[in-house]
């Protein structure tokens, strides 16, 4: 089972059926994701659930339907047990980023950290999960997996968010804090917590 993401609306991609959810059930390999997202984002349809028998070709499946795009990020903690949040489009949200040709997925969890925050010393402690969200880019729809990743750091010098990439805000969050700001973040990023 996966769970897909569009806006805060949730796709379960499935080889199970729950049969009081039928009326919610499309087959994966029939689904017109056209018809789908505008169905979920005009609130007509809560949550969806896109099932097909074999499990191992969910993804495979899932990924002719929609192109795709890998990315990765970090949940990354100082030596005060903080988190590092960066604030954009105005939610809360943890840095991530594109893998750029030729880079394996650790290296570009690291970068994407570093060019988002401008935090160094990062150091990758554990692999904590991927997520999936649905985006459109240039007039199609496209899956974007995030591979996320534990870090820390020692560092402690001067955040610099990448104006670039729309990011307005980096700060360190204590578990308060932290608590705070999932309450304006994105449900794949409550999910890492």
């Amino acid at each position: 089972m996966y769970k897909v993401f569009i806006n805060e609306k949730l796709i379960i991609v499935s080889n199970e059926v729950n049969k009081n959810k039928i009326s919610d059930t499309f087959l994966l390999k029939d689904v017109d994701f056209e018809w789908l997202i505008s169905k979920i984002t005009s609130g007509k349809l809560d949550k969806a659930i896109l099932y097909h028998d074999n499990g191992d070709e969910l993804l495979p499946l899932l990924h002719t339907k929609l192109p795709l795009v890998e990315a990765a990020g970090g949940l990354v903690r100082n030596a005060k047990n903080e988190v590092l949040f960066i604030f954009r489009n105005g939610k809360w949200d943890l840095p991530k980023g594109k893998t750029e040709k030729g880079e394996n997925i650790r290296e570009t969890a690291l970068r994407e950290v570093e060019e988002e925050t401008g935090v160094k010393g990062l150091v990758i402690t554990d692999f904590i999960m991927n997520t999936y969200h649905v985006f459109k880019r240039n007039g199609e729809y496209r899956l974007k997996l995030t591979h996320w990743y534990e870090m820390k750091t020692a560092y402690d010098g001067e955040l610099f968010p990448e104006f670039e990439e729309d990011i307005m805000e980096v700060v360190w969050k204590n578990e308060a804090a932290t608590n705070a700001a999932l309450q304006n973040s994105y449900e794949n990023i409550k999910l890492l917590f």
